[in-house]
């Protein structure tokens, strides 16, 4: 009975182990997509959650994987302090923009290309936790921004705003005519009794 009780407590502790694994993990969150005009600057946002206080360990590692799909570019490490690419197409481009204490690990991409088009991965661990999500960000540099809905919903509330004003200031105008035009009368048939 004996070795049963034993042989249950294992199995059952085999069985809770992995899920408290998995809930050590650091979670990882990003936009799904950026879009940004050619020749500007563009921060990407990335930030954590970690079930393990932050740690001396903490690392960052910022990855591009181009259009194309070819290799994978290294963009940016962190551990301890930021550094910055020694070579590649990120070099002298990228700056640090996150704060640890708030659990943000964000990047600015410097003087945009058509060729940065692609998928920015943003990978965070914190001993103990080693395993985690990977953030992921599609960045598109488009040539000049486009004029999207929300631009023409705020003309259209701009231009409504106007001519309701306009309205309002033609109904007054005309209300204060018809007063003076109808003292006038008043002020004849007056004059005439």
């Amino acid at each position: 009975m004996r070795g049963h009780t034993w042989a249950g407590a294992v199995l059952v502790l085999g069985v809770q182990l992995p899920a408290l694994w998995l809930a050590a993990a650091v979670e990882v969150y990003t936009s799904k997509e950026v879009v940004a005009v050619n020749g500007t600057n563009q921060r990407l946002k990335c930030t954590f959650s970690s079930s393990s206080p932050t740690s001396q360990q903490l690392s960052v590692t910022w990855n591009f994987q181009p259009e194309d799909l070819s290799s994978h570019e290294p963009v940016f490490y962190y551990l301890k302090e930021p550094y910055k690419p020694p070579a590649g197409r990120f070099k002298e481009r990228v700056t640090w923009d996150g704060n640890i204490e708030r659990n943000d690990v964000s990047i600015i991409i410097w003087n945009l290309q058509p060729t940065d088009n692609g998928t920015f991965t943003c990978q965070v661990t914190n001993w103990p936790d080693v395993y985690g999500s990977i953030g992921e960000v599609r960045l598109r540099v488009v040539q000049k921004v486009n004029f999207s809905e929300i631009h023409f919903l705020a003309i259209a509330i701009g231009s409504a705003s106007v001519l309701m004003i306009i309205v309002v200031t033609v109904v007054i105008i005309c209300r204060q005519r018809r007063k003076k035009v109808q003292e006038k009368r008043t002020e004849v048939a007056d004059t005439e009794l």
